[in-house]
């Protein structure tokens, strides 16, 4: 049995397409994804065991053997969904009770009578990481195909664009495309605004830009989305259109039992249909008619004025996880009076000159890494 590895790597922040696409080739090296009945599976030392996983290169050839992966906080909580654990707990006998958590875990796996898809990566030396732990009808679409299928989206629609910013974490991948070409001025819009960073009014120089967010998870923490974006032009601060956003559920038919081996033709398939909803959402998105069009409605909107400031701040952030004193700083930032457009301000301020170090997805941003944008698709 392999037990010791070299972990890979599972998060890069701010990243340049060059560093993503190269740490995602990395990932599709190492990747091993195994569908497995719950009793072919178990628990040791707090990691999943699971046998004929680990290629062992023996004077006979190469030869299947039992391989040993450490769940990661996801795979935790696919674990406590599926065997029905409470995650709280869990993740207390990992830190605290490393038996227990094998006694919980094996009794519950072996009461069951389902498969499920087990989503590793390979360590250097054998053995290591269960990233996800998912039912056997989850629909793998993996984040370098997304990605190089976006990209030939983008070539084919013949648009301008630049990478804006990419980000990974072990839910989510983030790529931000913005198109300077395509722009539309919005003085409505970003009347009484002010950028965070420079202090210029938004009345300078309304311009905004069109963009998308390229979002998709490899384990089950949301679809598949290409998003729009609007994009200002004086704090390249983003406003995600999320009402309009293609999306893909990562929903299929049942997979058989054993390690998956995906034949070039399947792959090739589920890359001219990502490629072509790519092209499409392209198309759509970055045309000036459209950015003019969703300027007029969020300008709108943006004028109705708002009654009892107070409260919608309470709500707004309590849907974005900021503490009290945080609330009482997004309160110190707006205008007076008080409407839609100056809450959109005063929260997108907040998160971009407290939490932009740690954690830049693009405005609204939760606190903790997981992002807003990967809450909203997971709760579709």
């Amino acid at each position: 049995m392999t037990t010791s590895s070299t972990a890979p790597v599972l998060t890069a922040r701010h990243a340049t397409l060059a560093d993503l696409a190269a740490l995602l080739r990395d990932q599709q090296a190492r990747k091993l994804d195994v569908v497995a009945p719950a009793t072919a599976l178990r628990s040791a030392g707090a990691r999943l065991v699971i046998d004929q996983t680990d290629p062992q290169l023996t004077p006979e050839g190469v030869t299947m053997t039992t391989g040993t992966y450490t769940p990661t906080e996801v795979c935790d909580e696919g674990l406590a969904d599926k065997l029905g654990i409470p995650i709280a707990y869990l993740r207390r006998l990992r830190d605290e009770h490393p038996r227990l958590y094998d006694a919980n875990v094996n009794g519950w796996l072996h009461r069951a009578d389902k498969s499920h898809l087990v989503r590793c990566l390979r360590g250097d030396r054998g053995g290591g990481i269960a990233r996800a732990f998912l039912s056997s009808g989850y629909k793998i679409i993996d984040n370098l195909d997304v990605l190089m299928a976006a990209l030939d989206g983008l070539r084919q629609a013949g648009v301008p664009a630049e990478i804006d910013g990419c980000d990974l974490t072990p839910r989510r991948m983030y790529v931000r495309v913005v198109s300077p070409a395509i722009r539309a001025l919005a003085p409505g819009l970003l009347a009484g605004y002010r950028s965070p960073f420079t202090g210029q009014p938004g009345a300078a120089s309304p311009v905004v830009f069109a963009g998308w967010v390229l979002s998709n998870s490899e384990t089950g923490c949301g679809a598949f989305t290409i998003t729009p974006r609007l994009v200002v032009q004086i704090c390249r601060n983003g406003m995600t259109i999320t009402k309009d956003a293609l999306w893909a559920v990562h929903l299929g038919g049942r997979l058989d039992d054993g390690v998956i081996r995906w034949s070039g033709d399947t792959q090739q398939r589920n890359l001219q249909l990502i490629t072509a909803q790519a092209r499409d959402a392209v198309t759509t998105f970055l045309d000036t008619a459209y950015v003019e069009k969703k300027i007029t409605e969020m300008s709108e909107a943006a004028g109705q004025p708002v009654e009892d400031p107070q409260a919608t701040i309470e709500i707004v952030s309590q849907r974005l996880k900021f503490t009290g004193e945080q609330q009482k700083t997004i309160l110190n930032f707006t205008e007076r009076p008080w409407r839609a457009c100056h809450v959109r301000g005063a929260v997108s301020r907040r998160v971009r000159s407290v939490l932009y170090r740690s954690c830049r997805f693009g405005v609204p941003s939760r606190v903790c890494p997981r992002g807003w944008h990967a809450r909203r698709a997971d709760s579709r």
